[in-house]
């Protein structure tokens, strides 16, 4: 049975508690996280977001979801 990306982020926010785009990405392999979290809100899903910050590789403040 092929695993969807909606399965292995579901399955990646029980494990670890949250995911990141980056983490997606790196982890996963799912470029488009925003879009995943929207299917699986529509399948019913409660799913939390938390604005976080930081600064990235220039120095600048980012901000983003987890």
């Amino acid at each position: 049975m092929k695993v969807t990306q909606c399965q292995r982020i579901l399955d990646y926010m029980i494990k670890f508690g949250s995911i990141s785009t980056l983490e997606a990405f790196k982890d996963l392999g799912v470029a488009r996280l925003a879009s995943r979290i929207h299917d699986l809100k529509s399948m019913g899903y409660s799913i939390e977001s938390e604005t976080k910050s930081s600064v990235n590789r220039f120095g600048e403040q980012t901000h983003f979801k987890v």
